[in-house]
This record gives structure tokens, C-alpha cells and sequence, in this order.
């Protein structure tokens, strides 16, 4: 029993004098708390002594068992156990090593102090540390909002919440010097925003009228208009949407060129212009055949692709008239202003060169480019010719093709990005030179076409203008003086025609015609109407059919005194032929004898404008002789030539 007991309190001693070596580290590495570190205090010097006296030889199973609890640094303690000494050096050896021990344990007891002591302080420096940092931020935070409210007030102060606008004083000495382009910016920029919302913004005693006009002037200055265009803008305008045109019009439009569907697909043509090193991508989606090109390693005009004809260089919105005509095979197509060739020869392309096309160009310097182009790219159905486009009536007959294209020459407002000169060169006068021109044109391109045509009987007319005297007056003018209505373009996007402009009331149905943006587009400024002929009649006003009356009237009366000439005998009377007109006017005419010379003197009056109205009858029937002979000449060349 002594003994068994003696074995327990040599495990528990053991146990207790040497803690295995992971819990050392662990104890090293994280301190435990004071408590844990008493539980394992070694045991009391007498309980050693007692131990160590009455301890006998230990098998060697309890020495197994032990090495496996005990670690690597107790084997020199296990080895005393096994040591053949007496009780006395075992006591001693207990007493050193007990006296080894306990140092160890108050330095592992003092240094868990320690190192709790100094990991806290480590601690609450660090955390007052933290706290001083995040102070210093929050007051720098606060500092700079501080300033900037003190900044933002100071600018307030500078500058008056009513925008003002100069006086003439500051004006003439804005004169006197080069101009001051941030200030003219700026003030542009503040004038826009007042008349953006004038009812709430508006300065006491200003009228709108004086913006309007400082905002005239400020663009002409700062853009480089005339006084004229800028002005003519501002009225067709809002304010945002006149600002954003005209940055619109200082920038480029992006470069686009057509695919020749004579000889190629766009998907092919644009894997071969990839391998070339040119970035591009389809137009739009309103186009089959159009590319718009980014940039370019190698020039896009002088492409081995170019030269065979396998796409044509053009702007996006001259893709638009020919996609309003709508050509169909086996037409008959009149381009009454063809040169350069762009719409030509995309309509060849959608005719798949069946049919016919008369391309007519007035200037000869011109028909260079468009022949080169029609044989270019492949064009076998075209006829170029060289006439004023008012004349082709009487060249191809009246009513006597199915459609016509009509790009009219206009002043080119839309396309200021290109031609900046437009800017400064373009007056009132040019822009009533040109509509009158427009408007003889459009009449003629309706007198082309056959309102009988089981395919046709359309008209396209288009400009590359935004100014409306160009556009809808024109239209206008066309739908009162022929049996034409408007018909929609078939185009999916742009904006209606005007319907009123200023004191101008024109024909509800303009708002099928479209207008094109380079703000809201991205493509030049542009106008496209379709025209659908109803009959080969001309309208006419009540003005004109007086007259033709009155002609009519005055030819008969003409040719009843030319018939009684002829069947009188020359010696019938003595009197002259002079006496016997008057005779047959005072028959016609009754009059009374008290007024008789009044009114012989009216008569003498009629009978002056009778003869006028005779030669210009003659004159007439002369050149409609002459027409007439003209064709049948030109008819007959056409039939030889076919037979050779």
C-alpha cells in the first residue's frame, strides 16, 4: 500500500515539476493569466524530501510511461530518478534542483508579468496612438470645409446673383481692344441660361430683345459668323439647342464611305480593310451598306479597293436621298445635279444596272470626276449629259421618265464643318438667288416625271441646308403651282419640317419632309422631301387663268380678221388695211356717237396690246416648231445609231 502510494506521488510530482514542452511555448508565446500559472507550481520542498526517502527502484513500464508524459528537457531529472546513489545525494540532488527550479518558475512567473505589463502598454499606446491620428484627420476634414465655405461666400460676394448685362461704355472698350474670348465665353454661357428660363430669371427692367441681341453679337464675335447667319440661326433656334449646333459645326463629322454592292458585300469589303490596318465599324442601322471609318494606317482614298471600286467615298446623308427615291430595275432615273457621282451611282447599284440613268451635270469642269467615277465603279447603265436643268423638259419630253433625283445647289449652311467660309460669305441676297433657282429646278424635275408611270411618279429633292427658303418655302412654292402632294421619305429617324417660320404659313403635310442635324445626328446638315406627282396637269392661280382667257380671247379675234383678210379681194376697197381693222373693232365694240372719240382712242388702246399679244403667239408657235423639229431630229439619230 506504502508503495502505491509512493508511485502516485512520484507521477504527481513529476508531473508537476516539468510541464510538457508544447505548453512552455505556448505559455512563451501567449502568457496564461496568473491562476493558471500557481496551478502549476512545483511541489513543496518536504513532500520532495519525503518522497525522495522512502521512493524505491521503479520498473522499468513506470519509466516508459513517464518518458512519454514527460518532455525532451526532463530527461536529465529522470535520469537522477535512475541513478545508484544513496538517499542523502538524492536528497541533495533534489534540494539543487529544486533550487534550480524555483528561480525558474518566479522568472517565468515574473516575466508573464512582465510581459502582460508590457503588452497592455503596448496596447494603450497604440490605441492612443489611433485616436490622436483620427483627431488630427477630422480637424483637417473640418478646416477645409471651413475654407471652402469661406471661399464659395467671397465669390458670392464678387459676383451679383443677377447676371448684367454690359453697359455700352464697357461694350466700346471691349472695341477699342482684341477680343477677350473667356469673357465672351462666359457671358454667352449666362445669357443662355437667362434666356433658357427668362419668365423666372429675367432682370427688372430688360427686355428679352436686348439679350437676344448681346447674344448676337457675342457668337458672331466668338464663332466668326456674319451678322446675317448668326441671326437667321438664333430665330430658328432655342437658345440650348442653337449652342449645341454651333459646337456641332466646329467639329468634324466622322469619315464614312459606301459599299459597292456591284462588286462586293460590306462584310467582305470590311475584312479586308481590317487587314490593312483600318478601324471601322457599320454606319448605322439604317444602313446596309454604309462603313465609317475611325482612323487609317494607309490612306482610304488610294486603296488597291479604292481604285477597283469597291467603295466610294461619301457622307452619311447623301446616303439619304437615294434611299428616299428608292429606285426600282428597269426605270427610268433622272439625277438632274449628278456630279461628283456619289448618288449616281448608288442608285446604279440598287437598279443592278438595269434601266436607265440620264446623269446631268451643268458644269463641265465637273463631269471629269463623275464620268471617272461611273467607270470606277462599274456603272453601265448611265448617260452623262451637260444641261441647264431647267432646260431638260424640252431636251427628254415632258413627262417622260419615272423618277428624278433633285440635290439642288444650295448655299451649303449644313456643311459649315467642311467650308468654314460659309460662315462670313453668305448673305440675304444670296440665299433669294438661290431659292429662285431651286424653285425653277423643282418644277422641272416635276415636269420629268410621268404621273402615269405604273412604278414611279416621284420626285426626291434634297440640300445640304438648314435655312428655310432653301427647304420648305420651296416645297411649298412646288405644291402650289403643281398636282404633287408630299408622301412620307421612308426614313425611320430625323426631325419634321417646319410648318411656320415667323410670319410664314406653310402647307401642313411639310411635316412629312425631314431635317438632319450634326448635333442630333452626327452627320451633316441635311433635307430630304419626296414628292408624288397626282397628274400631268399644272396648277395655276386665278391670275394666271385671267390671262390665259384673255390669250385665248385675243388669238381668236386674230385669227377671225386674218380669215376674212384672206377671203376679200386685195381692190375690193381703196381704204388701207388699217382703216378696215378699225371698222371691224367699232363693229365688234358698239359704241355711242356723242363718245366717240373717247372711245376710238379706247380702241386704239385695245388694238396696241392685240398686236403684242399676236407676236407673241407667233413667237411661241415658233419655238415650239423649232422643239419639235429638235426631237424628231435627235429621234431619229438615236434610231441609226441603234441600227448600227
Amino acid at each position: 500500500m506504502a508503495a502505491g502510494a509512493l508511485t502516485r506521488n512520484k507521477k504527481k510530482g513529476a508531473k508537476s515539476q516539468t510541464p510538457p514542452l508544447s505548453k512552455r511555448t505556448k505559455s512563451n508565446i501567449t502568457p496564461p493569466p496568473k491562476k493558471a500559472a500557481k496551478s502549476h507550481k512545483p511541489p513543496l520542498k518536504k513532500q520532495r524530501k519525503v518522497i525522495s526517502e522512502e521512493k524505491p527502484e521503479v520498473s522499468t513500464d513506470e519509466e516508459e510511461k513517464e518518458e512519454e508524459e514527460v518532455s525532451e528537457q526532463s530527461d536529465e531529472l529522470g535520469s537522477d530518478f535512475f541513478s545508484d546513489g544513496d538517499g542523502e545525494e538524492k536528497e541533495e540532488d533534489d534540494d539543487s534542483e529544486e533550487e534550480d527550479k524555483e528561480p525558474l518558475a518566479d522568472d517565468f512567473l515574473d516575466g508573464s508579468e512582465d510581459e502582460e505589463g508590457t503588452l497592455g502598454s503596448d496596447s494603450d499606446s497604440d490605441g492612443s496612438d489611433l485616436e490622436k491620428e483620427s483627431k488630427a484627420i477630422d480637424e483637417e476634414r473640418k478646416r477645409e470645409e471651413r475654407d471652402a465655405k469661406d471661399e464659395l461666400q467671397m465669390n458670392i460676394k464678387e459676383q451679383p446673383d443677377e447676371f448684367r448685362l454690359p453697359t455700352k461704355k464697357e461694350l466700346e472698350e471691349e472695341a477699342s481692344g482684341p477680343p477677350d474670348l473667356p469673357t465672351l465665353q462666359t457671358r454667352i454661357k449666362e445669357i443662355v441660361r437667362v434666356l433658357s428660363n427668362f419668365k423666372d430669371l429675367r432682370p427688372e427692367g430688360v427686355k428679352r430683345k436686348e439679350f437676344v441681341e448681346q447674344l448676337k453679337a457675342d457668337l458672331a464675335s466668338y464663332y466668326g459668323y456674319n451678322e446675317f447667319l448668326i441671326g437667321t440661326l438664333v430665330e430658328m433656334f432655342p437658345p440650348v439647342e442653337l449652342m449645341e449646333l454651333i459646337e456641332a459645326f466646329e467639329k468634324q463629322r466622322p469619315t464614312s464611305i459606301r459599299t459597292n454592292t456591284l462588286k462586293t458585300r460590306r462584310r467582305d469589303l470590311a475584312d479586308v480593310l481590317l487587314n490593312r490596318g483600318v478601324n471601322l465599324d457599320p454606319l448605322s442601322k439604317w444602313s446596309k451598306v454604309g462603313l465609317v471609318v475611325y482612323d487609317s494606317q494607309v490612306p482610304i482614298g488610294a486603296t488597291p479597293e479604292y481604285l477597283a471600286g469597291f467603295y466610294m467615298l461619301q457622307s452619311a446623308s447623301s446616303f439619304l436621298p437615294v434611299m428616299a427615291l428608292a429606285p426600282r430595275e428597269n426605270e427610268r432615273v433622272v439625277d438632274m445635279a449628278a456630279a461628283p457621282g456619289g448618288k449616281t451611282t448608288y442608285v446604279a447599284s440598287l437598279m443592278k444596272n438595269t434601266g436607265i440613268i440620264y446623269a446631268n451635270e451643268m458644269k463641265v469642269p465637273r463631269l471629269k470626276s463623275l464620268t471617272a467615277n461611273l467607270h470606277r465603279m462599274g456603272v453601265t447603265n448611265t448617260i452623262v449629259c451637260n444641261f441647264d436643268g431647267r432646260e431638260l423638259p424640252k431636251v427628254f419630253g415632258q413627262n417622260s421618265v419615272d423618277r428624278v433625283l433633285l440635290d439642288a445647289p444650295c448655299s451649303g449652311t449644313g456643311v459649315i464643318s467642311k467650308d468654314e467660309s460659309v460662315k462670313t460669305s453668305k448673305s440675304a441676297n444670296d440665299i433669294r438667288k438661290v431659292s429662285d433657282l431651286q424653285k425653277q429646278l423643282i418644277l422641272a424635275a416635276i415636269d420629268l416625271v410621268d404621273a402615269e408611270s405604273k412604278t414611279g411618279g416621284y420626285i426626291v429633292y434634297s440640300t445640304c441646308s438648314i435655312m428655310i427658303p432653301e427647304n420648305e418655302a420651296v416645297i411649298d412654292y412646288a405644291l402650289k403651282k403643281r398636282d404633287v402632294k408630299l408622301v412620307p421619305c421612308g426614313l425611320d429617324f430625323g426631325q419634321a419640317g417646319f410648318t411656320r417660320y415667323r410670319e410664314n404659313r406653310f402647307h401642313p403635310s411639310l411635316d412629312k419632309t425631314r431635317r438632319f442635324y450634326p448635333h442630333v445626328h452626327n452627320m451633316d446638315g441635311f433635307f430630304v422631301a419626296k414628292l408624288k406627282k397626282m397628274s400631268n396637269e399644272t396648277k395655276a392661280s386665278g391670275n394666271e387663268l385671267v390671262e390665259t382667257k384673255e390669250q385665248a380671247q385675243l388669238s381668236s379675234d386674230d385669227d377671225d380678221d386674218s380669215i376674212e383678210e384672206l377671203k376679200k379681194p386685195s381692190g375690193a376697197s381703196g381704204k388701207p388695211k388699217q382703216d378696215i381693222k378699225v371698222d371691224k373693232s367699232k363693229r365688234r365694240i358698239p359704241i355711242s356717237e356723242p363718245n366717240y372719240k373717247g372711245n376710238e382712242n379706247k380702241n386704239a388702246s385695245v388694238e396696241g396690246p392685240r398686236k403684242q399679244k399676236k407676236k407673241r403667239s407667233q413667237w411661241k408657235a415658233e419655238i415650239a416648231q423649232a422643239r419639235e423639229d429638235k426631237r424628231k431630229v435627235m429621234r431619229k439619230n438615236t434610231k441609226e445609231s441603234g441600227r448600227r
